[in-house]
C-alpha cells in the first residue's frame, strides 16, 4: 500500500496534487499552531505567572525565575528533537506527531491546574518545570515531523513556498495566544483574571488539540517516506547515520551554526524579547502590549509566505542572510526609538491630572500587619496616563525596618500610551517581525534539502531545535539579565543592552553561513 500511495501520488495532476497538499498542510498546520500556542501562552503570561508559581517577595528574581522556566521547554527541545526524530525516520511521520500533539496538549492543560506557590509551596515551580520539559519534548518532535511532511508532498520547485505555510504557525500559535488571553482579560474583572481567569487560556487548548487529533488521524504518511519504507530503504539507525557520519554530520553542524542559530535569535528578538521589553522595560500596560503585539503579528505574518515564494525564485540563502544582516543593523536604533517613544520629561501634566490615593489592606499571613498601597495617576495633555503603585509594608509599630532602615517600597509603574506612539511602537515592532519572516519563511525547505529522505526528520530537527530552542530560547532570560545587570552599573544606556546576545549570534552565524552555505539544493527525493 505505501509505494501504491507514492504511485497514486505521483500520477496525479498539477490541479490533483495542489488540492492534497492543501489538505496536508490544513492538517499540519492546525496541530503544529496549536502546540505553537500552548507553548506560548506561557511566555504571553509570563508576568503574571512570575506571582504564582514563585517566591513574592522578590518580583525581580520571581521573573526571572518563570523565564528560566521558559528557557527550559527551549533547551529540551534538541533532545525531543533526537527521540521523535528517530521514531519519525523509522516509524513514519504520521504517527510521530500525532503522540507529540497529545504530549504537547495535556501537558498544558496540566499548568493550568497546578495550585499557587501560596497553597503547595516550592512544589509548584517543580510541576510547571516538569510540565514545561514535557512540552519542550513534545514540540521537538512536532516541527521537524510537519515540515519534513509537507515538503516531502511538495512539487520541487514551490517547495518553499508551500512549507512557508507551516511557518506561519509559530507567530499564528502566539497571535492567538495573545487575543485569547484578551478576550479572557476583557471578559473578566481585573480580580477575577489575576485570581483563576489566567488559568482560562492553559484549559482551552485541550478542546483545539481533541479537534486537531482526530483531523490529523485521518491522514495518509508522505509519499516520499512511504515509498522508501514500501522498498526496505528507511534507517534502522537514524541517529547513528545522522551523527556518526562525518560527511551527514558537517551538514548537521552547517545547517545549525550556518542559519538555525541565527535564525533562532532573530525570531525571539521579534516577537518575544520585543514584547519582554514593551512591558518589563518600557513598564507599558500589559493589556496595551499584547494588541500591540497581536497588531504587528497580524500585519506581518503574509510576509512569511511571501518570502518561502521567493526563496523558490532567486534561493533560500540570499534571503536568509540578508534578513540576518539588517537585523543586526537595525535592532539598536529600533530598540532605541521605542524606549525614547515614551518621555515623559517632554510631556505636560494636563490641568487636574494628578490624583493621589492610600489604600490599606491587612497583611495575609500576619494579622496585625498592613500592606500599604500609595496609588498615583498622571494623566497628559496627550493621552499618556501613567498609574504608578508603592506598596509599603506596615507593622503595628511603623514601617518595617531591614538591616535598621525602612524596607524598600515595592513600586509598579504601567504606562497607557495615546494612539500615535501606540502606532509608533506597532511600526517598529513590525518591522522586527519582517526580519524574523525573512530568516525563518524559507527555512523550512532549506534544511528539508540538506538531508536524505531516511534521516531527515532526525537530522534537520537536530540543529532546528538548538538553535531555536538553546540559543534562542535563551534570549528572553540572557538579555533580561543583560538589562538588568546593565541598569545596576549605571550605564547610560542600559535599556539596549540585552541586545548584545542576539546580535552577536546572528553575527557569527552571518559569516558562516556566508562562507559555507550554497544558495539552493533541492535534492529532496535521495
Amino acid at each position: 500500500m505505501s509505494e501504491q500511495h507514492h504511485d497514486a501520488y505521483e500520477n496525479m495532476t498539477d490541479k490533483q496534487k495542489n488540492r492534497t497538499i492543501w489538505s496536508v498542510i490544513t492538517a499540519s498546520s492546525l496541530g503544529t499552531l496549536i502546540e505553537w500556542y500552548d507553548f506560548y501562552i506561557f511566555g504571553s503570561l509570563a508576568v503574571v505567572l512570575a506571582t504564582k508559581f514563585f517566591p513574592a517577595d522578590n518580583p525581580t528574581a520571581a521573573f526571572l525565575s518563570t523565564l528560566a522556566t521558559f528557557a527550559a521547554g527551549f533547551v529540551v527541545r534538541p533532545f525531543g528533537a533526537l527521540f521523535f526524530g528517530r521514531l519519525g525516520d523509522i516509524i513514519g511521520r504520521k504517527y510521530t506527531f500525532l503522540v507529540t500533539l497529545l504530549i504537547m496538549g495535556f501537558s498544558t492543560f496540566l499548568i493550568g491546574c497546578i495550585p499557587g506557590y501560596e497553597t503547595i509551596g516550592y512544589l509548584a515551580p517543580v510541576l510547571v518545570l516538569i510540565l514545561r520539559l514535557l512540552q519542550g519534548l513534545a514540540l521537538g518532535g512536532e516541527y521537524g515531523g510537519a515540515a519534513t511532511y509537507v515538503a516531502e508532498y511538495s512539487q520541487p520547485h514551490r517547495r518553499g513556498y508551500w512549507t512557508s505555510w507551516i511557518q506561519t504557525t509559530a507567530t499564528a500559535g502566539l497571535f492567538i495566544s495573545l487575543i485569547v488571553i484578551l478576550i479572557t482579560k476583557n471578559t473578566l474583572s481585573a480580580e477575577d483574571f489575576d485570581s483563576w481567569g489566567w488559568r482560562v487560556p492553559f484549559w482551552i487548548s485541550i478542546l483545539m488539540v481533541g479537534v486537531s487529533y482526530f483531523i490529523r488521524k485521518n491522514m495518509k504518511e508522505s509519499p516520499l517516506f512511504a515509498k522508501a519504507k514500501s522498498e526496505g530503504k528507511t534507517s534502522k539507525n537514524p541517529l547513528k547515520e545522522s551523527f556518526g557520519n562525518k560527511f551527514n554530520f558537517k551538514f548537521v553542524l552547517l545547517a545549525l551554526f550556518g542559519a538555525a542559530m541565527g535564525q533562532g535569535v532573530i525570531w525571539y528578538t521579534g516577537q518575544f524579547y520585543a514584547m519582554s521589553f514593551l512591558q518589563k522595560v518600557m513598564n507599558i500596560n500589559s493589556m496595551q502590549v499584547d494588541y500591540l503585539m497581536a497588531t504587528a503579528l497580524l500585519m506581518g505574518t503574509p510576509f512569511f509566505v511571501f518570502f518561502g515564494w521567493l526563496s523558490d525564485k532567486i534561493g533560500r540563502k540570499a534571503i536568509m542572510m540578508t534578513g540576518m544582516l539588517v537585523a543586526i543593523l537595525a535592532y539598536r536604533p529600533i530598540y532605541d526609538a521605542m524606549y525614547k517613544s515614551v518621555n515623559i520629561e517632554a510631556k505636560t501634566v494636563a490641568n487636574d491630572g494628578i490624583k493621589e490615593t492610600r489604600v490599606a489592606t491587612i497583611h495575609k499571613t500576619i494579622a496585625t500587619d498592613s500592606l500599604i498601597t500609595f496609588h498615583k495617576e498622571t494623566t497628559f495633555t496627550d493621552g499618556t496616563l501613567i498609574k504608578k503603585d508603592s506598596i509599603v509594608h506596615w507593622s503595628a509599630t511603623g514601617p518595617v525596618m531591614k538591616d535598621g532602615k525602612a524596607e524598600e517600597p515595592k513600586v509598579s509603574t504601567a504606562i497607557t500610551l495615546n494612539d500615535d506612539t501606540r502606532w509608533y511602537l506597532v511600526f517598529l515592532v513590525f518591522i522586527q517581525v519582517i526580519f524574523v519572516t525573512m530568516v525563518y519563511g524559507p527555512i523550512a525547505a532549506f534544511l528539508v534539502e540538506m538531508f536524505p529522505v531516511r534521516i531527515r526528520y532526525t537530522s534537520m530537527s537536530l540543529p532546528y531545535h538548538i538553535g531555536n530552542g538553546v540559543f534562542g530560547g535563551l534570549l528572553p532570560a540572557v538579555a533580561t539579565y543583560l538589562v538588568t545587570s546593565g541598569k545596576d552599573a549605571g550605564h547610560p544606556t542600559w535599556y539596549l543592552e540585552g541586545l548584545w546576545y542576539p546580535i552577536g549570534v546572528a553575527a557569527v552565524c552571518l559569516v558562516i553561513g556566508l562562507i559555507y552555505l550554497k544558495n539552493k539544493n533541492n535534492n529532496i527525493h535521495n
